[in-house]
């Protein structure tokens, strides 16, 4: 059974990744892990890395 989709949220501006949406505008399809997320990625709302990203429950 696959594990659920997460959600990950910055630190310094709020903005959410969705496992689940993904970012396609950002060239991240739906379903890309957190974990396949290049590690040097920015938040396209702040600049933050993605190390200022953490994991928060889903509703």
């Amino acid at each position: 059974m696959a594990e659920p989709f997460q959600r990950y949220k910055c630190l310094n501006c709020g903005m959410i990744y969705d496992e689940a949406l993904g970012l396609p505008e950002e060239d991240i399809a739906p379903g890309t892990r957190w974990a396949a997320v290049p590690d040097d990625w920015i938040c396209p709302e702040c600049g933050s890395e993605k190390r200022d990203f953490t994991l928060i429950d889903r509703a």
